[in-house]
């Protein structure tokens, strides 16, 4: 059985996230969506909300299982024995800072794990979390850019 991991702070989960799970879920035969604490992060939801909106959004696929990770993302796939580590790219610019990330946990992953890049479809490829939390703050449609379930939790937080 092969089992990839998709991390990620996920504040919130956007639509391109989700696109990546799907995708992820049709190579893989299980696929664990995992909620990370980034420290560089200032983040708009906590970690329990968050979980939340992940389960939510991807209770539509049967092997895709949602955990937490709360240390060094490498002591987690290895304690874990994921075979794949899935990341998504939205363009160039990610490419850079993946890469070096994926040369990183080569060498701190002990069991042969491997990153493999899917490569955001178009329609996705301009969404970010910060951005989507941008638009939904300031009043807009943010329809193209997150479920609607994650677009009222959202307006529930601004207080609209």
């Amino acid at each position: 059985m092969k089992r990839a991991l998709y991390a990620g702070s996920f504040d919130p989960i956007t639509l391109g996230h989700i696109d990546i799970i799907e995708r992820a879920s049709k190579l893989f035969d299980e696929v664990t969506v995992s909620v990370v604490i980034n420290l560089e992060k200032k983040t708009m939801f906590d970690f329990e909300e968050r979980m939340d909106m992940v389960r939510e959004v991807t209770k539509h696929l049967p092997n895709v299982r949602v955990d937490r990770c709360t240390g060094l993302l490498a002591d987690y796939v290895n304690e874990n024995r994921f075979d794949v580590v899935v990341r998504g790219l939205r363009g160039m610019s990610d490419f850079d800072s993946e890469r070096e990330m994926a040369e990183l946990h080569r060498h701190l992953y002990r069991f042969g794990t491997e990153t493999m890049f899917l490569i955001s479809k178009g329609e996705y490829a301009f969404i970010s979390s910060s951005m989507s939390k941008q638009v939904v703050s300031l009043g807009g449609d943010g329809t193209k850019l997150l479920p609607p379930y994650v677009i009222e939790k959202m307006k529930g937080k601004l207080g609209k």
